[in-house]
C-alpha cells in the first residue's frame, strides 16, 4: 500500500470520526439553542423556521411522555374514603410557610415554594348574583415578549388598576432569566404584595365560572392559569399559559379575554372563548386563578371568594373531591388525576394528623396521571409530584422526573427542577449534590427564595 492510499484511508477514517462525533454532539448543541432565537426565526421567516425545526426535531425530538412511574410498594389508599374522612380542622399555608429558616428545607422551604398566605376565614355575606352580561373597559392589550405571559398578564391587570408599569419592569423581578419557562401564581402574588404598594393579590385553586363572573361584575379582571396548544412550528404540543378575563355574556355563553400571545392587541377588543372551552383548558391547572385589587377592596374580594375558598384546608378538600368526581367520570383524564394528586399532597402538608396517608394517596394519583400520558411540559409549571414522591421515600421517581425535564432545552431553565432535585438529594444524604442544585436554581432566578432558604440550611450543615 503506497503512502497516497494510506493518507486517503486515514482522511476517510478521520472524517468518519468527525461526522460521528458531530452527530453525537448535535442533540446537546440543539438543546443549548436559546428558545427566543427559534421564536424570532419563526416570526421573521416561517419558511426557514419550518426547515430548521424539522432538522432540530430529527436530532433532538421533543419528549412525548414523562418516564413511567417506578413501581410503588405497599397497599393502595382508598382515596375517596380518605377525602371524605379527613379531619375538619383549620390549618393555613401561611403558618406552614412561616416555619423557621433553621428547619430542614424538606419541610420549610418546600411548602413555602407554592404557599400563598391567606387570612383567617371570617363570616362573609353571600354575593349578589352577577348580571347576565358585563364587559369591563379600559384594559390595554399587551403583546408578551418571549415566554413572558406571566409578567405580561400581570402588567395588563396592574395597568388597568392605574399602576404605570411595563412588562419589562415586572419581568426583571419575576424572571430575571429571560429563558425562564415559568412564573408560578404564588410568585406573582408575592410580587404584588411586596413590590406594588397599595395593591394586593390572592391566588386560589378550585375556581368556578360563576366566581369569575362575580369578580368581573365587581370590576376586577381575573387571570386564569390554563393549558394551551399553539400548534406552531417551534411550539408543538401542550404548554401552560395565563389568560386575563375581563368580560362575559351568559346568553352567548362566552368570555372576553386578553391573550398576550394570540392577541388581538387593541384596547378593550380582546378575544372570545366559550364557557366550555375555558373550563376545559382551565381544568389543566386545577382551576387556578389570581385576582389583583386595591387594598380597600379586600372585603369585596373576600365576600366573592367566601369562607370555604379562603380556608386552605377546605379549599384543597373541595378541589380533591372535584377531581375525584372527574376521574370517576373519565379515568383516562391525566389532568384530573394530576389535580387530585396536587390537592391530596397539599392536604398532607397542612393537615394536623394523618398527613402521610395524604402523601401516599397523592403519589398514587400522580402515578395514574403519568400512566394516562401527562404532557411532559407539565413539570415546567407544576411541581407537587416531586413533593409527594419525596415524602413517601420514592427518590428514584423524583430524580427520574427531574432528569427527564432537564434533558430538554426549555427544562434547563426551570429553577424549580433543580430545587426539588436538591431536596431529594438532601434526604438521600448527598448534601454536596443538594447544595449544587440549590445554587443552580438561584443562578437561574436569584429571587427564588425557597432555594436560598435551602442553600443556607445546607451550607450550615456543611460548614461553608
Amino acid at each position: 500500500m503506497n503512502n497516497r492510499t494510506k493518507k486517503i484511508i486515514l482522511f476517510l477514517v478521520g472524517l468518519q470520526i468527525l461526522v460521528i462525533g458531530g452527530l453525537l454532539a448535535l442533540p446537546g448543541m440543539v438543546q443549548a439553542i436559546p428558545g427566543r432565537y427559534r421564536v424570532a426565526l419563526e416570526e421573521r421567516s416561517p419558511f426557514l423556521s419550518d426547515i430548521a425545526e424539522g432538522v432540530l426535531g430529527a436530532v433532538a425530538p421533543t419528549a412525548t411522555a414523562l418516564p413511567a412511574p417506578v413501581a410503588a410498594s405497599g397497599s393502595q389508599v382508598d382515596i375517596a374514603a380518605l377525602i371524605g374522612s379527613q379531619p375538619t380542622v383549620t390549618a393555613t399555608l401561611a403558618a406552614t410557610a412561616a416555619e423557621p429558616a433553621t428547619a430542614a428545607p424538606t419541610e420549610a422551604a418546600t411548602e413555602m415554594a407554592t404557599a400563598s398566605p391567606t387570612p383567617a376565614p371570617t363570616a362573609t355575606p353571600t354575593p349578589e348574583p352577577p348580571p347576565s352580561r358585563v364587559v369591563l373597559t379600559g384594559i390595554q392589550a399587551i403583546r408578551q415578549s418571549f415566554n413572558n405571559c406571566g409578567p405580561a398578564n400581570l402588567t395588563q391587570v396592574l395597568n388597568f388598576h392605574g399602576l404605570d408599569i411595563s412588562q419589562e419592569q415586572v419581568a426583571s423581578y419575576l424572571k430575571p432569566n429571560i429563558e425562564d419557562r415559568n412564573v408560578s401564581p404564588w410568585q406573582i402574588v408575592e410580587y404584588v404584595n411586596g413590590q406594588a404598594p397599595g395593591f394586593r393579590a390572592i391566588e386560589r385553586s378550585g375556581g368556578t365560572l360563576e366566581m369569575v363572573k362575580q369578580f368581573v361584575a365587581a370590576g376586577l379582571p381575573v387571570v386564569l392559569e390554563k393549558g394551551y396548544e399553539p400548534n406552531t412550528a417551534n411550539a408543538p404540543g401542550w404548554w401552560g399559559h395565563y389568560l386575563t378575563v375581563f368580560g362575559y355574556d351568559d346568553e352567548l355563553q362566552e368570555f372576553y379575554s386578553m391573550d398576550t400571545f394570540l392577541g388581538p392587541f387593541e384596547p378593550d377588543r380582546g378575544r372570545t372563548d366559550s364557557y366550555d372551552s375555558i373550563n376545559t383548558y382551565w381544568q389543566h391547572f386545577n382551576y387556578t386563578f389570581y385576582v389583583v385589587y386595591r387594598q380597600e377592596q379586600e372585603e369585596l374580594v373576600h365576600t366573592i371568594l367566601g369562607p370555604e375558598m379562603l380556608d386552605d384546608q377546605t379549599m384543597w378538600r373541595n378541589t380533591a373531591a372535584r377531581a375525584q368526581l372527574e376521574v370517576e367520570a373519565d379515568p383516562d383524564n391525566a389532568f384530573a388525576w394530576f389535580n387530585l394528586g396536587t390537592s391530596l399532597t397539599w392536604l398532607g402538608a397542612i393537615s394536623l394528623e394523618g398527613n402521610q396517608e395524604f402523601y401516599e394517596a397523592g403519589a398514587q394519583a400522580f402515578d395514574q396521571a403519568r400512566t394516562a400520558v401527562l404532557p411532559p411540559r407539565m413539570l415546567w409549571y407544576e411541581f407537587r409530584p416531586y413533593t409527594a414522591y419525596r415524602k413517601v421515600g420514592r427518590y428514584d421517581d423524583v430524580l427520574a422526573l427531574a432528569n427527564a425535564v432537564l434533558e430538554t432545552q426549555g427544562g434547563h431553565n426551570v429553577e424549580e427542577t433543580f430545587y426539588h432535585r436538591g431536596l431529594a438529594l438532601v434526604e438521600m444524604g448527598n448534601l454536596t449534590g443538594a447544595r449544587d442544585n440549590f445554587q443552580e436554581a438561584l443562578n437561574l432566578n436569584p429571587n427564588f427564595s425557597p432555594a436560598q432558604v435551602s442553600l443556607d440550611w445546607v451550607n450550615s450543615l456543611l460548614g461553608s
